[in-house]
Parts: structure tokens; sequence; C-alpha cells
């Protein structure tokens, strides 16, 4: 780890969790010279007083690491809840996590890194990061632990970027991070895994997006499959692609979203049957671990992320985009999430799924 007899120097993106915390201490426990960092994104009210800040700080100070807060709370307000806002309220369903990983995690936090002389940003992602000697370039892989695997919104990142970025626990289980937190005696060892939007914390997105806007979400009709007027809807943006839940249409039979017209503020609903379709487009494509095709590629592909992945083909197009066929038809391919491609465990490319008729 050490080059000329100097150390190697590792930013360390702190967030207040056990895995960032791990990350820290494995990267010293590999010989880097290391100082931790969080990025300020928000206000929050902590109920018992103490703050993620607070427990990231705590965890660089116990390892002996400087310690900063870097305040992007602008930059994510434009690059993050903006977008979200707007994805809404064009009838997509944004991966907040992708646009804050692009622009924040790995866009203003690794440029400080690079100007702050660090040779590499260790974050505490479920991924791994490596190089393919023949062709020299750098390779995005699935974490090793399956179940905790987060190579699915970090399709974004380029060449120089994998340069930079390291994951350390890529290679181990969650249930191996904590005991490594217990053994160095975290307080957060035992912390429960976020499962909400950091934004959203109560998971209430339409409400948040409300009080954004200053006012509710106009009424609606919902139509059904055929065009016919079935219930009226309390705001198009309450309702995502498969939703069964909240409807309150008596119909006589399980029925879901099916699709949204923003301008016409309507929401389509039907039986589950109508929710399964085989192709997609995607743009803002971005090729990681290898080059852009030519041509026809099989692939398997993930379009939620918690989902299994599927064969399908995938025909590149112009203009960062692609199209791609599954071999069988899925449930609920969503307008504004992301479709990743594998081979294996080795991520291909990712994209962002774009509306049913996109040209």
């Amino acid at each position: 780890m050490e080059s000329g007899g100097e150390k190697r120097r590792a930013l360390i993106a702190m967030s207040g969790g056990v895995d960032s915390s791990v990350s820290a201490w494995l990267m010293h426990q590999a010989g880097y010279d290391c100082a931790g960092a969080r990025m300020r994104l928000f206000k929050t009210a902590e109920p018992d007083g103490r703050s993620d800040e607070d427990e990231a700080a705590d965890a660089a100070r116990r390892m002996g690491m400087p310690f900063t807060v870097l305040d992007y709370s602008a930059l994510f307000r434009e690059q993050v809840i903006d977008a979200f806002q707007r994805a809404y309220e064009r009838g997509l369903t944004p991966n907040p996590c992708v646009d804050c990983n692009r622009g924040l995690k790995f866009g203003a936090m690794l440029d400080y890194a690079r100007r702050e002389g660090f040779d590499c940003l260790a974050t505490g992602h479920y991924a791994r990061v490596s190089r393919d000697e023949a062709s020299g370039r750098w390779q995005l892989r699935k974490a090793l632990d399956t179940a905790k695997d987060q190579s699915y919104v970090l399709y974004m990142l380029r060449q120089e970027q994998l340069e930079r970025i390291c994951f350390p626990l890529g290679v181990q289980t969650k249930e191996q991070t904590r005991r490594i937190a217990e053994s160095f005696g975290l307080l957060n060892a035992r912390k429960r895994d976020s499962q909400d939007i950091c934004f959203i914390p109560d998971g209430d997105y339409a409400a948040f997006l409300e009080r954004l806007r200053g006012e509710a979400y106009p009424a609606g009709d919902f139509v059904s499959l055929e065009g016919g007027v079935v219930g009226r809807h309390k705001g198009a943006v309450r309702y995502t692609l498969g939703q069964r839940r909240g409807l309150e249409l008596p119909m006589g039979e399980r029925i879901y979203v099916c699709a949204k017209d923003m301008e016409r503020n309507t929401v389509t609903v039907g039986p589950e049957s109508a929710l399964y379709r085989r192709e997609l487009l995607a743009g803002g494509v971005n090729w990681l671990s290898v080059p852009e095709p030519t041509g026809p590629l099989r692939v398997t592909a993930r379009t939620r992320y918690r989902q299994t992945e599927r064969a399908a083909t995938v025909w590149p197009m112009p203009g960062e985009r692609l199209r791609l066929v599954f071999d069988e038809p899925q449930r609920a391919i969503t307008a504004g999430q992301a479709v990743v491609l594998y081979d294996g465990d080795l991520v291909l490319a990712g994209g962002t799924i774009l509306p049913e008729g996109s040209e």
C-alpha cells in the first residue's frame, strides 16, 4: 500500500452507519492513511438527540482519523430532490440513490478527494471493482454476498471513477461486517439498515412532494383499460405501476395500476395480466465494464433493485440508448427505474427505463 515510502491516502465516505464505519477500519488495516468525510445533505430531527453525523464523527475518532463534513445540501436539493419531484410529476418512478451516487458521492465527493490529494475514495457499498489485465479496463462486479449486492445503483460509474474507488465490503457478508464493528466497540454495530429514501424517512413520498409543491395534487379519474371511468383517485403521483393496495375500487376482482397519464390526470387500472411485457427502451446508458457492443448481445437484466436478473437480448442504439427484449414477459417494467445488464457477476451497462412509446 506504500509508494516511494509514503502511505497511500484514502478518503472514507462515512454515513454514520455500520457499513461505512467498517469500511474505514478495513482500509486502515490495509495500510492506508485514512480520513473520514460525511456529506451533509439535509436537516433531520433525531428523536434520541444523536445524529448520523455524530455516529460518523464518533467512528472516525475511535480510529484516530481526521473527520470533516462536506455541505452538499444545495447540490442535493438541485440534483436529487428537484429531479425526484420533476420525475414524479412526469409520471415516472425515479431512483434517487442513482442520482445521488452520480452527482454527489462519486461526483462532488470524489472530486474533493482528488483535489485534496487522496488516492482513492472508499465507501460502504457491497460491490467489487477489479481490473481486466488483458484490456486494461476497470470493471464493476456484484458483491460476493448477493443478498446485500448494491451493484444495481452503481451502474453509472465510469472508468476514471472506478480507477479511484474502493469497496472494502464487497468480499464479505453483512454479518461479518457487524462482527468487525462489535470487535472494536462501535456504537452502531447493530444499527438497523435504512429501508426508505433517506430524505423521506416515513416513506410517504406523496406527502413530501405536496409539501415541496405547497398544495395538494388534484384528484382525477381512475379509468379501465377500455377507457371507462371506474372511480376517483387522490392525485396521480400517489400511484405507481403494479400497485394494488390503497386503490379502494370495488370492482369485484384484484386490480392494479397499469398506467398513468399525467396530462389527463388519469390512472389506468386493470388485472395483473396487463402488467406484463417483454420489451423496453432505456436512455442515458453507460457501458462501464465493457465497451459498447456493435450488435445484439445476450445478457441478463434487472429492472428493480431487489430482483433476480432475467435472460434478455439487448441492441445498442444511437444517443446513449438501448432496446432490450426479455425472453419471458416481466411484471411492471417501470419508466424512471434503472435497467442494469449483467454477464454473471459482471456489470455490463445500465440506463433509465423510458416511457412506453418513446422513440
